[in-house]
């Protein structure tokens, strides 16, 4: 079997482990002689998946008891749209710390439904620093304040959470949910897509604190309402039968390894073998400043050199795969999630120092 270290931003890398029990339970799941992709969503055994796969992700990111979990469609880009849809119904203000290019996408949508302002944005620079916040920048009126927790296409990350007292914070924190321990009693509400660290493509997290759900006026589409999918136990309709599977799978995986703690340090020692390359090197530098670094999505580039072409096509012929870096920023990205191997970090830092001694 050649297996590749794959650095895609996402569709992203997938646990060794969980994709070898996936195939051997590919065509019978638990002696049904049917594979999930053929259950019934309404039957005792996909119930058992969906309820499993929630009390999983409970017990790793330590979900408080008043906040539902969602399995929903659509990716973040729908959350753009169904955060005001669902929480403007007070003030109809909402404050957003622009980041990037996935924030200036939230914002875009939100427009549509309300007021919005930007309390900071690191957009002066590049978008290569999280601009600091403090409560005295909230509206005590806005319905709720938005942030990107980690930026997949810039590569950087919120150290530490912005305290918006008695605003809701909505976070969209699909490039770095369970990568790290996080206080999710911090957020009103958090959402993901699944497929940098959860699983395959096509499910969406949404974790919601119980009192944001309803507030949707009687306009909002009914497959757009959070509280479609709370009261249904997210089966109003079929919901991503096989992505839920594969998401338990890796909640599973997590699980076994040690929780979010452990995983946060494999995390950080990956982060910081490349990082400190990057910092030594004489050809290669990150255009990230120090202090909002991402431990997921790591953005690198050639200054003055016309090299990134052949880099890639080097890296890509030794099996490292998808380092090119976003169409809007140029350069190579390494994104190194959860199921990226220490050792593939290590190996790619090998790549770069032959790379960087062939062509200085």
């Amino acid at each position: 079997m050649n297996r590749v270290y794959n650095f895609s931003a996402g569709p992203s890398m997938l646990p060794l482990p969980v994709l070898e029990k996936a195939q051997n339970e590919m065509t019978s799941y638990a002696d049904s002689g049917m594979s999930v992709m053929e259950l019934s969503h309404r039957s005792a055994l996909f119930t058992d998946i969906i309820t499993e796969a929630e009390q999983l992700l409970r017990d790793v990111m330590q979900i408080p008891a008043n906040y539902k979990v969602l399995f929903m469609q659509g990716g973040a880009s729908q959350q753009f749209a169904m955060v005001p849809m669902n929480l403007l119904g007070n003030s109809k203000k909402a404050d957003f710390i622009h980041t990037g290019s996935w924030s200036k996408k939230a914002i875009k949508e939100a427009q549509k439904f309300g007021d919005t302002r930007v309390i900071a944005s690191s957009e002066d620079k590049n978008f290569t620093y999280i601009p600091e916040v403090d409560r005295s920048m909230i509206d005590p009126e806005a319905d709720y304040v938005h942030i990107t927790t980690n930026n997949t296409i810039e590569g950087t990350a919120f150290s530490e959470i912005p305290d918006t007292g008695d605003v809701p914070l909505v976070a969209d924190m699909s490039s770095n949910i369970l990568s790290e321990q996080v206080d999710v009693s911090k957020f009103g509400l958090i959402y993901a897509g699944a497929q940098k660290n959860i699983g395959p493509a096509g499910l969406t997290v949404v974790i919601i604190r119980e009192d944001l759900i309803g507030l949707a006026p009687e306009t909002c589409p009914t497959m757009l309402d959070y509280k479609t999918f709370n009261d249904s136990g997210s089966l109003h309709n079929t919901p991503p039968t096989f992505s839920i599977y594969m998401a338990k799978l890796v909640f599973e995986w997590l699980k076994d390894l040690g929780g979010l703690k452990e995983m946060e340090l494999m995390n950080r020692e990956k982060a910081a073998i490349l990082y400190n390359y990057l910092d030594a090197s004489d050809m290669f530098a990150s255009p990230v400043e120090k202090s909002s670094r991402s431990i997921m999505n790591i953005p690198f580039i050639i200054p003055n050199h016309d090299l990134d072409a052949t880099f890639i096509k080097e890296a890509k012929a030794a099996g490292f795969e998808t380092l090119k870096g976003h169409r809007s920023v140029g350069g190579m990205r390494a994104s190194i999630y959860n199921a990226m191997p220490i050792q593939g970090v290590r190996d790619l830092v090998d790549f770069m120092k032959k790379f960087e001694a062939d062509y200085l």
